[in-house]
């Protein structure tokens, strides 16, 4: 539970600081951002189609290797990777539902810990949650997005974008503060339950023992 707490937040604060990065980014170099997401997104499918014409060609007249799709799949997936470095437009208009997209499901993540917080009598509870929803509205906008077609909302986005990390970071720090306090009550827990069962099984088999003494006095 704590190591797996501990990668999480670790990845979180990641995540928070590469977003507020992309949203500078977007804010001061907007179309260029985007050029250059869309150059590295294309680039990478025109290489994963070349490799895919290149393994068609390696297998060359082997029936057992050779398989056919990969020629479609390679040329459709080298067109496409062009279409996205010649049209950095479409990356504009993707961008954003991707994002919104991670942003809700990150949300999604510390709302399920603040109702752990809440369970434990945690007082940050209430902060988290809030963060929580504030950041999933913000992941709402950003999949919805209602200006796709202008370049110049990009650097809303940007800003929208920085808050939301800004305040994850909150969040995930709040949290992070709290991590070991909480398994240290889930651990004592366990133990108080623990002692209560060995104590139970003791007194168990104290009375299963008198009772066994009590029948062999009887039958005396």
């Amino acid at each position: 539970m704590e190591k797996f707490m501990k990668k999480f937040l670790r990845s979180s604060i990641i995540t928070s600081t590469v977003l507020i990065l992309l949203g500078f980014l977007l804010i001061f170099q907007s179309e260029t951002t985007i050029m250059m997401i869309s150059y590295v997104i294309g680039g990478v499918l025109v290489a994963i189609g070349v490799l895919a014409l290149i393994r068609y060609v390696r297998a060359g007249e082997s029936p057992a290797l050779r398989n056919e799709l990969d020629i479609v799949y390679g040329t459709v997936t080298i067109i496409f990777g062009i279409i996205i470095i010649k049209n950095y437009q479409i990356i504009a208009s993707i961008i954003p539902a991707v994002i919104g997209i991670a942003i809700i499901i990150s949300s999604a993540g510390k709302l399920n810990y603040a109702f752990q917080l809440k369970t434990e009598e945690n007082r940050m509870w209430k902060t988290t949650m809030i963060l929580s929803i504030i950041s999933t509205i913000f992941g709402v906008f950003l999949l919805f997005n209602p200006f796709k077609a202008a370049m110049g909302i990009m650097k809303i986005i940007g800003v929208f974008i920085i808050i939301y990390a800004i305040l994850d970071l909150i969040s995930t720090i709040a949290i992070k503060s709290n991590v070991s306090r909480i398994q240290k009550a889930v651990e004592e827990t366990i133990t108080d339950a623990e002692i209560v069962s060995e104590n139970d099984s003791k007194e168990e088999k104290k009375k299963t023992h008198k009772s066994k003494k009590r029948k062999t006095k009887d039958k005396e």
